[in-house]
């Protein structure tokens, strides 16, 4: 009796947290596909706001769970994607150099201003990864779609002087993508804390209730 009465806060917590990962996945699935374009980037690259749920996961759950988001909502992607999960794949690489430096920095140290500084070093490291990512992973597979010409002409319609993809990817990609990380970590400074106690306080509660009046389930 004593050994399951000291394990269900727990379970209690365990069942909670991948409640919370589910609900976060099935949020960020739902954000890639409102996705929008932006006036200083080619047609084809959008900005979404997907990993905005995973850094929130991150936070509140820790760096783990923020990467699982960041796995799940592109496993459900791969159901719908025509790059045979090529994007999907470059998309979880990125979400995950995004999301566990901030969960990581933030359980360590839990302020607001390691929050900030944990998710800013998070949009540095996916800004630079994304150079790597997209010129060996993603862009090879969609020269098979768009010529590698076609694709350059673009960025050059809007900067003439990147010569090359990789110019393109360094001069276009890395601030775009860290410009997106900027903007969830943004996002998520004005709701994390009104959603704080729905993300990880029920379980606190039921333990709190618990303690205080000697209940046992």
């Amino acid at each position: 009796m004593s050994t399951r009465n000291s394990t269900a806060p727990g379970k209690q917590r365990d069942v909670w947290k991948m409640t919370m990962t589910a609900m976060l996945s099935a949020i960020a699935f739902v954000l890639m596909f409102l996705e929008f374009s932006v006036p200083i980037m080619p047609s084809f690259i959008k900005m979404d706001l997907s990993e905005l749920p995973a850094l929130i996961g991150a936070f509140a759950m820790g760096p783990v769970s923020g990467m699982m988001i960041c796995l799940i909502k592109n496993l459900l992607h791969l159901f719908m994607t025509t790059t045979g999960g090529v994007g999907e794949l470059s998309n979880f690489i990125l979400g995950a150099c995004f999301v566990v430096p901030a969960g990581l920095v933030y359980q360590k140290w839990r302020n607001k201003k390691s929050a900030v500084a944990g998710a800013v070093a998070g949009a540095v490291l996916m800004g630079i990864t994304s150079v790597f990512s997209n010129y060996f992973i993603v862009y090879p597979v969609y020269y098979n779609f768009m010529p590698k010409e076609t694709i350059l002409t673009a960025y050059q319609m809007i900067f003439p002087g990147v010569k090359n993809m990789l110019q393109c990817l360094i001069v276009f990609n890395v601030p775009f993508t860290f410009a997106k990380g900027i903007l969830s970590v943004a996002v998520t400074m004005l709701v994390y804390k009104p959603l704080s106690p729905f993300l990880k306080g029920n379980y606190k509660r039921a333990g709190t209730f618990r303690k205080n009046t000697g209940y046992r389930a």
